[in-house]
């Protein structure tokens, strides 16, 4: 069976200025990053109002994935099949991921985004413009510090950042003065910055430079805090971003067009591409099919009362991502059983993939099931599913994109379209601003979660009542949890109750707008595996990558 690399490379690829055509996007209106990359200029910001936006989630997935981004490049190659304009809207890849466990991020088999290689790394810049803006405020808050600190900087809150799995870098000492004066700092992952989540919740060059001023990146003597603004350098971090907060257009393996943008991971960020990335699919396509990390109690929940919260779009239909292999996992067998043949155990497994169905409905927003079936599943396991789905009125599609690509997809995209069709549903937010923080997050961990309360300690209390003072108590809120499970365990699989969620850290995210809550254990600088993609991938005389997936 050939690579995701190999198919990749033997795609026939259309020049981009061909594929933006399709989408009614101009040669004027695009910036060449070569044949086949580009970025699309940005003007005013106005969405088409019979434009359908489609969410795909999934349940909580295995640590491989469960080819969420897979079916959503799929489905939307299907939807083009089926004969509707559609365009994918995705986020970019985080080198982290793509360097250790994961490998590359732009779907796999028959249902791909090229030029493969060049998304994974680097791409067109993106993330190391973010990257650099991000540490040139540290840069000036410590010479600040160095040079007088006029502002009286006494407790600094702002992290830097690198977009690298880099555990050395979770706990550093910095020298901000001659004396030997030092300092604790960490780094963050880049995808995990409020740089990143303002790139992502922007929708002019405006906006985000009124953002970056309100980014609170230090505390005085008195707890008064000190913004962006107040370094003044709101407007060189804007400059630095000029290129990058325009979004990046691409292709499938089908020359379908895909939009992609910014890279929150979701269980520590916010987990959608940008705002800007959405509304410019959404001016051109009457279908655009975008995905939100993880599993719906993560990047949907976020998508839901954040994205939507802010952006003013509401999706029309959810496609919830399930697999044999993850249903097994919550029904109790170990990772390396995954392989084989269990009925019981994914009866056992299914109510982690009702409770997000669940959870989708709250919003007062209609699923889909994805099946998305990978070489290993039997049918035996596969009618269990559908058995199950077939019972409980659940619209289920059998999805094989991977190994069929948009043919594969045809029947999820005219459910999906049937669903859209008929959704005369009124979207609801499950919280509002007016609710407490407190109230806030045990929502989301009750209902969102199964959580029968939450446990918030003593730092945490306190910096909640620093908001509250500050005034930013209106704010949504960014949970940051492990996405293994439902819970903030990630040893807990299936449909857990009767738990408490454990609130750890609470952080105060000005510019983009919302409030991180950590739970448990949480890290915000991932590590390296003993065996790291990074020493697979290579180059050959041809300038070929290999081994990205």
């Amino acid at each position: 069976m050939k690579t995701d690399f190999q198919i990749s490379i033997e795609s026939k690829k259309e020049k981009i200025c061909k594929v933006a055509e399709k989408l009614g996007v101009s040669r004027d209106e695009l910036i060449l990053y070569g044949d086949y990359k580009a970025k699309i200029k940005i003007d005013k910001l106005s969405t088409n109002p019979k434009s359908n936006l489609v969410l795909v989630t999934a349940i909580n997935p295995t640590a491989s994935g469960e080819g969420k981004s897979t079916v959503t490049i799929g489905l939307s190659d299907g939807l083009n099949r089926i004969g509707k304009k559609s365009c994918v809207a995705l986020r970019e890849p985080s080198l982290g991921p793509v360097l250790g466990m994961k490998g590359g991020a732009a779907g796999g088999g028959y249902a791909q985004v090229v030029p493969m290689e060049d998304i994974n790394l680097h791409f067109t810049g993106d993330m190391h413009a973010v990257t650099t803006a991000n540490n040139t405020i540290s840069a000036v808050i410590d010479n600040h510090i160095f040079q007088g600190n006029e502002l009286g900087i006494d407790r600094v809150v702002f992290n830097r950042a690198l977009d690298m799995n880099d555990r050395a870098l979770r706990h550093i000492e910095v020298a901000t003065a001659n004396n030997g004066q030092q300092r604790s700092d960490h780094f963050d992952i880049t995808v995990a910055s409020e740089i990143m989540a303002i790139l992502c919740l922007s929708e002019n060059l405006k906006d985000l430079k009124e953002k970056l001023s309100n980014v609170i990146v230090a505390y005085n003597k008195k707890n008064q805090p000190i913004y962006v603004g107040d370094l003044e350098i709101q407007g060189v971090l804007a400059a630095i971003l000029k290129d990058a907060i325009k979004p990046n257009i691409v292709q499938t393996l089908e020359n379908n067009p895909a939009i992609i943008h910014g890279g929150p991971f979701a269980n520590i960020a916010h987990g959608c591409n940008s705002i800007i990335a959405t509304k410019t699919a959404m001016k051109y396509a009457d279908y655009v099919v975008t995905e939100a990390g993880f599993g719906a109690d993560l990047g949907a929940e976020k998508f839901l009362n954040i994205k939507c919260r802010k952006a003013g779009i509401v999706p029309k239909a959810v496609v919830i991502v399930a697999t044999i292999r993850a249903l097994k996992l919550h029904g109790g067998i170990s990772a390396n059983e995954l392989t084989l043949e269990n009925l019981e155990a994914i009866k056992k497994g299914l109510p982690n993939l009702e409770k997000h169905i669940e959870n989708i409905n709250k919003f007062n927003l209609p699923v889909v099931v994805a099946l998305n079936v990978f070489s290993t599943d039997t049918q035996a396991e596969l009618e269990v599913v559908k058995a199950w789905a077939e019972e409980n009125n659940v619209v289920i599609s059998e999805t094989k994109v991977f190994a069929k690509g948009s043919l594969g997809a045809e029947d999820l995209a005219n459910k999906v379209v049937e669903s859209v069709e008929n959704n005369n549903k009124k979207f609801e937010l499950l919280y509002s601003d007016e609710k407490t923080i407190l109230e806030k997050i045990e929502i989301i961990c009750k209902e969102i979660y199964g959580a029968s309360g939450i446990d918030v300690n003593a730092e945490s209390l306190k910096e909640i009542n620093n908001i509250n003072k500050l005034g930013f108590s209106d704010l949504p809120i960014c949970m940051a949890k492990t996405p293994l499970s439902l819970s903030d365990d990630p040893s807990i699989k299936g449909r857990p109750s009767d738990f408490i969620v454990k609130i750890t850290d609470v952080k105060l995210k000005s510019g983009a707008g919302f409030i991180v809550v950590y739970t448990n254990k949480i890290l915000t600088m991932p590590g390296l595996p003993k065996i790291p993609n990074a020493i697979k991938i290579d180059i050959d005389e041809q300038e070929n990558i290999i081994n990205i997936f």
